[in-house]
């Protein structure tokens, strides 16, 4: 069980052949253009800060040329920062020596790529005991523990075949697989699903969240898709131009977008799977009624019960089961629509 998070601070990344040399330019002000035009440097993450809290699931997210993809890849050193600490267990990766980034890169981490990364010559068991092949570790060891995730992402009977005889969505089980098999604490998924039909992604992020509620890793997840970063994400970040725009739950951004950019990816949100009845309840006045509904719960399955029920007041109760507050179903569908601000704001940003 992972119990470390992971710490960036102050991490800027300068791709050219001088990134050094210009990284106080860039603390001075100058500009992702300027530093293009100037020196024909290109700035891809400045000025990052952010915590990713042990056990759970952090969703980096931006479209591309973010620098969503460059920042996952600090994480285990794959690129070398400008600046900055990335720090994991009191240690920052950014200072490791060689010996000590490999013991980290093997023993620590495991990546999960939207390409698969699988070696096409090895069986779907080859792949997932890669890893473990390269700790050293038998065969012998290695072969039941591999096999207890092949049957836990649904690969049961498909060990001997190669990944050309797979489907994508099986391919990337198989990449899930070898990551969990690696038994590392941190787990980083670039883009993992993004090359899969919808209904198969969907999927996928529920072997996920299955998994990762009984095994709590320190996940890094980078996605373009809203609504994946949403349903994932206990904490979502939002990178612009290699610059954080905005970090918090998905509640918070979707409740509170920080500038036009998130309010237009947040404009076409489905905000009743999203938000959850303690943002919208109210307190109690005299005796609690109604049905009783989780502080947790969805605005959107809140609306369900209480129009099953034929209810149209809920008390809502927190995790021992007091009441804590209540809800009307008129001020739940109310909350379900996107506010007018919204729609201004993402017109502005067009």
């Amino acid at each position: 069980m992972a119990s470390h998070g992971i710490e960036i601070k102050g991490l800027y990344k300068i791709f050219g052949p001088k990134g050094k040399d210009h990284v106080e330019s860039v603390y001075q002000g100058m500009s992702k253009s300027e530093l293009i035009e100037k020196h024909g440097h290109v700035l891809g993450l400045k000025n990052i800060n952010i915590s990713m809290p042990a056990g759970s699931i952090t969703v980096v997210m931006g479209l591309s040329g973010s620098g969503k993809s460059t920042l996952i890849r600090h994480i285990n050193r794959l690129i070398e920062p400008t600046s900055g600490e990335v720090i994991y267990d009191g240690a920052d990766i950014c200072q490791m020596n060689e010996t000590a980034l490999r013991d980290f890169r093997r023993h620590k981490t495991a990546m999960v790529f939207q390409k698969f990364a699988l070696l096409p010559h090895r069986t779907v068991l080859e792949n997932t005991v890669y890893g473990l092949d390269i700790q050293g570790i038998s065969r012998k060891q290695s072969i039941p523990k591999a096999q207890r995730w092949i049957d836990r992402v649904g690969l049961s009977g498909f060990e001997a075949r190669y990944p050309n005889q797979l489907s994508g969505g099986m391919q990337q089980r198989v990449g899930l697989a070898r990551a969990l098999t690696n038994d590392a604490d941190i787990l980083l998924m670039d883009e993992a699903y993004s090359a899969l039909d919808p209904l198969i992604r969907v999927d996928m992020q529920s072997v996920l969240l299955e998994i990762q509620a009984e095994l709590k890793k320190t996940v890094v997840f980078i996605t373009h898709d809203l609504d994946e970063a949403l349903r994932l994400g206990d904490k979502i970040a939002i990178l612009r131009d290699g610059q954080m725009i905005q970090q918090g739950t998905g509640q918070e951004i979707v409740l509170r977008p920080a500038d036009e950019y998130i309010s237009a990816f947040v404009q076409e949100v489905n905000r009743g799977r999203v938000i959850q009845l303690a943002t919208i309840m109210r307190p109690l006045d005299g005796t609690p009624e109604g049905l009783s509904l989780s502080t947790t719960m969805t605005l959107e399955n809140a609306a369900k019960e209480m129009t099953v029920a034929n209810q149209t007041k809920a008390q809502i109760v927190d995790p021992v089961g007091t009441p804590v507050g209540m809800v009307d179903l008129q001020a739940v569908i109310a909350a379900m629509v996107t506010p007018s601000t919204h729609k201004s704001n993402r017109m502005a940003a067009e």
